[in-house]
């Protein structure tokens, strides 16, 4: 085993294999062999936080460089300087690792909440809580052809496409009586490539675990997507957010490009949109978005343009989210609420972009998640508290794949959180939630 310093140990140890599992209805006499990753536990080292042969300072300090800095040679370089001298191939190993065990525990406490054995926290309790979410742009590698051999004597090559994913990216802050962040406050930031029923149903785990049903108020906001509108009364009822302190705000600058896209096609004259542009943005600041769709749908019919016009579809959009109640900007305004969505904005870019979206950059899925994960962690200042939790579950129960086999789970395998019975009846997905409604 490796420790923070550098110094490599050799140690002899017990390894406990994991019980047996039942069978169709009947009782296995075999174990399970340790596999890859195994799935039980070294118990003297698990006691010492030690896993896959490093320290847990180790797995740290590695895994936060990699996450900080904008490539895996960078973040070896940058720990050579320190006085830690790595490999590539060890620094990429720890920090997959750091990833896929951030995985797994995000993945225990969703099974958790599930079942209804996830006590409410309180640290959004009393609070003025801003929800927004979107999505970003990522390279995804998919292998095609797998290679055969090795060196000298490969005999085919690896081949791979990459295709741009749309990673779902989340932010969950606290705000002033002015509609801006705190900036003391740690915002969670988290995200996922699997889509937008499983995103929001971490968002709805995160809330539960923050304890946002017992916020001052929550700001609930997005730009135009359907994928997010038609999800977010879900959250509501899943979480258990009171209705009258929950609102939902289209985001200012989407509002107001879509008046811009609308007049780019009935005004010719720049100098004559500019001005009609201004008049219109005022009118909307002031919760008139009906005068707003009027003025422009005149201006198309009387520039007869058809109803498959890109124009009709702004004005549509404009008057399905003011209908909603999406466009009220007056009235959130004077309650101090956030108008735009650019703390998600801000995520993306800084927890996506400038990590993981750049030239001839691509990457296999579940890193990329796992980088999301951990990289969300390191810049919400989460990554101590956190990074202890999931030492722990790691140290308890060295599973990656990982899911709750039943409720009567034991203590122990869940990281000290606590069990409780459950106490609410688990909602559907947000999807049939959808289609029910």
């Amino acid at each position: 085993m490796r420790l923070l310093g550098g110094l490599l140990l050799w140690v002899t140890t017990l390894y406990c294999p994991p019980p047996p599992r039942p069978k169709n209805g009947k009782a296995r006499k075999e174990c399970r062999g340790r596999g890859p990753e195994g799935g039980g536990i070294y118990p003297e080292l698990g006691v010492l936080g030690i896993q896959e042969g490093k320290s847990p300072a180790l797995i740290r300090d590695v895994s936060r460089q990699v996450a900080l800095l904008p490539s895996y040679e960078i973040a070896r370089r940058e720990l050579d300087r320190r006085g830690l001298a790595l490999n590539i191939k060890e620094v990429h190993n720890i920090a997959s690792y750091a990833g896929e065990a951030a995985l797994t525990y995000r993945r225990r406490l969703l099974e958790q909440y599930r079942a209804g054995q996830m006590p409410a926290g309180e640290e959004l309790a009393g609070k003025r809580v801003g929800v927004f979410v979107d999505g970003g742009r990522t390279k995804i590698r998919t292998v095609i052809r797998r290679q055969k051999g090795r060196g000298k004597t490969k005999k085919r090559k690896r081949r791979y496409r990459s295709d741009w994913r749309e990673p779902k990216l989340l932010i969950i802050y606290e705000f002033d009586e002015r509609g801006r962040m705190i900036p003391d406050s740690k915002s969670t930031i988290d995200g996922t490539f699997s889509g937008p029923d499983e995103l929001m149903e971490v968002l709805a785990m995160h809330l539960h675990r923050l304890g946002a049903a017992k916020a001052k108020v929550v700001s609930m906001g997005a730009d135009g997507a359907p994928w997010v509108w038609d999800r977010w009364d879900w959250v509501i009822k899943r979480v258990g957010l009171d209705a009258e302190r929950v609102t939902k705000t289209l985001d200012w600058c989407h509002a107001t490009h879509h008046i811009s896209l609308a007049l780019g096609h009935v005004l010719k004259d720049e100098k004559e949109r500019r001005l009609v542009f201004k008049e219109l943005r005022g009118l909307l600041k002031r919760s008139n978005w009906l005068e707003v769709a009027l003025d422009l749908a005149r201006r198309a019919e009387a520039a007869e343009l058809p109803q498959e016009h890109e124009t009709w579809t702004a004005i549509n959009y404009l008057e399905r989210h003011g209908l909603a109640g999406h466009m009220n900007y007056a009235t959130f305004r004077r309650r101090g609420l956030p108008l735009g969505s650019g703390a998600v904005e801000s995520a993306i870019r800084r927890v996506i972009n400038l990590r993981m979206k750049g030239n001839s950059i691509s990457w296999y899925e579940e890193k990329a998640e796992a980088m999301l994960v951990l990289r969300g962690l390191v810049l919400t200042d989460r990554w101590d508290t956190t990074f202890g939790a999931i030492s722990a579950s790691m140290a308890s129960d060295r599973r990656l794949e990982w899911a709750i086999d039943s409720p009567d789970m034991p203590a122990q395998l869940n990281a000290g959180i606590e069990i409780r019975p459950p106490t609410t009846q688990v909602a559907e997905s947000p999807s049939s939630f959808t289609a029910a409604a």
